[in-house]
């Protein structure tokens, strides 16, 4: 089996643990910076070069596309499955699950729960969106935000109206949610893996920070999902489309409601908080959906035993 990792930085935790689980199934594992590769589009012919060397065609790719570089890192996946290479995240839903608001359409289409949100323009009266909203506190979150990077808590009404307009006055596009106070600064995350969730953790913010998220100085324990968390996380990673996603649910008193899918889930937090291992699931899923070319397999070297030493 041939597989390519696409991640821009093979240091990353994630990155290594992928490359361990593949070449503990002896199969020949590269990564790939997909930055670094360029595609030649023929008549009938479609090709991929890697600094300067075309690439040979692998089983399965398994794309860690950064949120900055989804337009370019998408088309490097989407070329790679006109190729007819098994990726264990598709291009489009990659795409859907990188632009917050189209994911929460369809998701709530689709009768999956989430906070209230309003999105509405720059010229819309700020006074009117929260009312929208149903009143502070409101959470304000930057559509292009990251790893909780441009999300906002504002506990009133003056306070809100003040940062709505300053963001609209910078033409910035902005979701405006309801705040769900009993989860306390809480979330959980659902790992999902080819339709069955194989690992979950509760994360709690720092003291005096009400988001979760690990890269804010978040921590993180393994969380035993309830019936309702897991029908939850499975319907949403289904309807985003995503073999391999993380589920950030936030608890409320009306059940989970599912903040984000994210289609490039790290395995760090996840792992440790866990003790699951979340690469050797994913080479399981690729395994179960992959007849590999006989000439990319790699015969197992036998392990060493300790008898005589």
């Amino acid at each position: 089996m041939r597989v390519y990792i696409l991640s821009r930085n093979a240091e990353l935790y994630s990155t290594k643990r992928l490359v361990e689980a593949a070449e503990q199934k002896g199969w020949e594992v590269r990564v790939i910076d997909y930055l670094k590769c360029s595609i030649e589009i023929m008549k009938g012919e479609l090709k991929i070069n890697y600094q300067g060397k075309t690439l040979p065609v692998p089983d399965a790719i398994i794309p860690r596309i950064g949120a900055s570089r989804t337009f370019y890192g998408t088309a490097m996946v989407r070329h790679f499955e006109m190729m007819e290479v098994f990726t264990t995240s598709g291009s489009l839903a990659i795409k859907r699950s990188r632009d917050k608001l189209r994911s929460l359409q369809i998701l709530s289409k689709n009768g999956v729960d989430m906070p209230k949100t309003i999105f509405a323009s720059n010229k819309s009266s700020a006074k009117d969106v929260i009312a929208l909203s149903g009143g502070a506190p409101l959470v304000l979150k930057i559509l292009e935000g990251t790893q909780g990077v441009g999300v906002v808590l504002v506990d009133s009404e003056k306070a809100a109206k003040s940062v709505l307009d300053a963001f609209y006055g910078m033409d910035v596009n902005l979701l405006v949610q309801e705040y769900i106070e009993e989860a306390g600064g809480a979330d959980i995350r659902a790992f999902v893996v080819n339709g069955e969730v194989v690992g979950a953790m509760r994360r709690q913010g720092a003291e005096g920070d009400f988001r979760s998220n690990l890269h804010q100085g978040g921590s993180a324990v393994a969380h035993k999902l309830t019936r309702k968390e897991r029908a939850t996380a499975l319907a949403a990673a289904k309807h985003m489309g995503l073999g391999i996603c993380g589920v950030d649910m936030i608890p409320s008193a009306r059940g989970p409601l599912v903040m984000e899918v994210n289609s490039s889930p790290g395995l760090e937090g996840i792992e440790k908080s866990t003790g699951i291992d979340i690469a050797g699931k994913i080479m399981e899923y690729i395994e179960a959906n992959v007849t590999p070319d006989p000439s990319t397999m790699k015969k197992k070297r036998p392990k060493k035993d300790n008898i005589g030493a």
